[in-house]
């Protein structure tokens, strides 16, 4: 392995000229394309001899500048990528696919079984999520003389890009180029996450490369811990919460009482923005646990969302792959008897009429879009309405604003005064914390190198020192457009 610093060439400083040098005399190199020095927009160009694959095709998220990037040209040239492979469905991770497969990319995407059931389900609703963006630009611009804009892609040509994906299982090496391997093991983030594990061979020389993609959390409600493997050549790690430890579950099951407690007093509704895959599942799966330590009889709760109401039916289809309670044969949801499904966009309206009462469930995880929007344009200006942030907030996203504490927040063009309560519920993240990164790499006998992926810097200075002083591990930040060999 040839990190990137503290290395040199001929005795010289080891400066882009110089790697280019190294780099022609290497059998694998990956190439860091997203996801560095910030949480989304996964993407990595892995060179195996003659072979390339792609390693992730996610979605940049935040404010519209970021998601701007998206309409970027891919910074690879489409023809010569011969295989992807896709560590699970959430669409920082995912939602680029059927832009590849838009613009040229007629090869296999590899991922596991249930992660491609829930693509043929989020990859979709991104599509139509971007038609609606569209349409609503387009209207804008329609009034300001300015050129009509093109989805980024639609739902039917996510639906058209599902027919190139191909299902694996878990610890089943796969070859998907000459010489490559792939193996998956159970990351424990959400239904189908994966930790990616790829081998090279070549002239009697093996190396190996191990992505942790996003890695689960030790206390989660559902999913099982993240396997340990115990040899890499290098080691791509996620950051998102390199800088901090969560609470343990029992404060945060303590916290959200007192929440449910509190909003009844107030007599208001509980707005909970949730990504449909993993966190909507966690929720469903306590609310039936704590059901009566929350009184949760006096609510209506509802999961107002068509795709996470799809993703939780997927769950009890692959329930074999989790341990928890939730989803036991014959039964697709837990013991709620006041839950109330909403597919349909008259449904959701008739929501805003409820005052008092309702907990509702929505997407996007982090207010960047969906009917969560709508919720808030009817709730935030009012005191007795509680907002329950529980998962992370990209930097530019509506959820991020309302974290930071934004007095005022923007919604199709109007500005709505924050008098809603606010609630950040960090203890049911999905995501590993410091010490559990930590844990996971120190089973790595060999101490690889490691490059640290999707966080920001707040998160990955903190776990690069922890690296370095407690594990001695050649760590380093990853960054946009670099070369590592393998």
């Amino acid at each position: 392995m040839l990190p990137t610093s503290k290395r040199d060439c001929n005795g010289l400083p080891l400066n882009s000229s110089c790697r280019e040098t190294l780099d022609a005399n290497v059998a694998l190199e990956l190439q860091f394309l997203g996801a560095t020095e910030r949480v989304t927009g996964s993407l990595y160009l892995i060179t195996a001899g003659s072979s390339q694959i792609l390693l992730e095709c996610g979605l940049v998220q935040g404010n519209r500048d970021e998601e701007a990037r998206n309409r970027q040209p891919f910074p690879f040239d489409i023809n010569k990528i011969d295989a992807v492979v896709i560590s699970h469905s959430h669409i920082d991770h995912s939602g680029r696919v059927p832009l590849l497969v838009k613009q040229g990319y007629t090869g296999t995407v590899y991922t596991h079984h249930a992660s491609k059931a829930l693509c043929q389900v989020m990859l979709p609703d991104s599509g139509y999520l971007n038609e609606k963006e569209a349409e609503w630009e387009n209207k804008k611009h329609k009034n300001r003389g300015k050129a009509r804009v093109l989805p980024l892609y639609t739902r039917e040509e996510a639906e058209a890009c599902m027919d190139q994906f191909q299902g694996l299982e878990y610890e089943a090496p796969t070859e998907i180029a000459p010489g490559v391997t792939l193996t998956l093991f159970d990351a424990g983030h959400i239904l189908g996450s994966s930790i990616v594990q790829l081998e090279y061979l070549d002239k009697g020389e093996r190396r190996t490369l191990v992505f942790s993609g996003d890695l689960g959390y030790r206390d989660a409600p559902l999913m099982d811990p993240p396997h340990r493997l115990q040899h890499a050549d290098a080691v791509l790690l996620e950051s998102t919460y390199g800088d901090r430890n969560h609470r343990p579950i029992e404060e945060t099951l303590k916290e959200l009482t007192d929440v449910f407690t509190s909003a009844r007093a107030a007599q208001g509704n509980i707005l909970i923005p949730a990504f449909t895959v993993g966190r909507t599942q966690d929720l469903l799966y306590l609310m039936a646990e704590q059901f009566d330590a929350w009184n949760l009889g006096r609510w209506k709760i509802f999961l107002d969302s068509p795709m996470g109401i799809s993703a939780t039916q997927i769950y009890s289809r692959y329930r074999h792959l989790f341990g928890a309670r939730l989803f036991q044969p014959k039964t697709d949801y837990p013991e709620l008897p006041n839950l109330f499904e909403t597919r349909s966009v008259e449904e959701s309206m008739v929501i805003n009429q409820v005052e008092s009462g309702a907990i509702i469930i929505a997407g996007s995880g982090m207010c960047t879009g969906g009917r969560i929007l709508h919720h808030l344009k009817n709730n935030i200006w009012r005191p007795q309405c509680h907002v329950v942030i529980v998962g992370y907030q990209a930097e530019g996203t509506l959820g991020r604003k309302l974290v930071d504490g934004a007095e005022e927040i923007s919604l199709w063009g109007d500005t709505y005064r924050v008098r809603a309560q606010r609630h950040l519920i960090g203890g049911l993240s999905a995501h590993a914390d410091q010490t559990d990164l930590l844990d996971w790499y120190r089973s790595f006998t060999d101490r690889p190198p490691v490059y640290l992926v999707h966080g920001e810097e707040r998160g990955q200075k903190p776990l690069l020192d922890k690296l370095r002083s407690e594990l001695d591990a050649t760590a380093e930040i990853a960054r946009y457009q670099q070369k590592i060999q393998v």
